[in-house]
C-alpha cells in the first residue's frame, strides 16, 4: 500500500509561483509512474504532468506546458510540481497520484493511489 500526502497549496497573485510536493510513504518501486492532477470548481479532474520515478521521463497537459515542472526526488520518496507563471485559471484543489506502471499515462482512472489533494488558488 501507498500513502500520498500533498503540501504547498496556498493563495497566490497571477504571475507567481508556487511549489507542490508530494510525500510517499509505504513502498514505491523506480517503476512506479507519479502525476499531478487538479480539479477546479465545478470541473472535472485533469491530468497535469506526471513523472516515471525511474526514468525520469515526464508529460504534461498542454495547458501547463512550459510554465510547470514535475521533478522527483527517489532518495525522499517526493514529487515536486513547481508552477511559474501561475493564471487564474490554475485555480484548483491538485492531487498527487501514483501509477504501478512504467507507462505514463494521462487517465485518472489509470491510477491505483492517491492523495488527499492541496488547495491553489490564484488571485488578481
Amino acid at each position: 500500500q501507498v500513502q500520498l500526502v500533498e503540501s504547498g497549496g496556498g493563495l497566490v497573485q497571477a504571475g507567481g509561483s508556487l511549489r507542490l510536493s508530494c510525500a510517499a510513504s509505504g513502498r514505491t518501486f523506480n517503476w512506479y509512474t507519479m502525476g499531478w492532477f487538479r480539479r477546479a470548481p465545478g470541473k472535472q479532474r485533469e491530468f497535469v504532468a506526471a513523472v516515471n520515478l525511474g526514468s525520469g521521463s515526464t508529460r504534461y497537459s498542454d495547458s501547463v506546458k512550459g510554465r510547470f515542472t514535475i521533478s522527483r526526488d527517489n532518495a525522499k520518496n517526493t514529487v515536486y510540481l513547481q508552477m511559474n507563471s501561475l493564471k487564474l485559471e490554475d485555480t484548483a484543489d491538485y492531487y498527487c497520484a501514483a501509477r504501478r506502471s512504467v507507462v505514463i499515462t494521462t487517465v485518472n482512472n489509470e491510477y491505483d493511489y492517491w492523495g488527499q489533494g492541496t488547495q491553489v488558488t490564484v488571485s488578481s
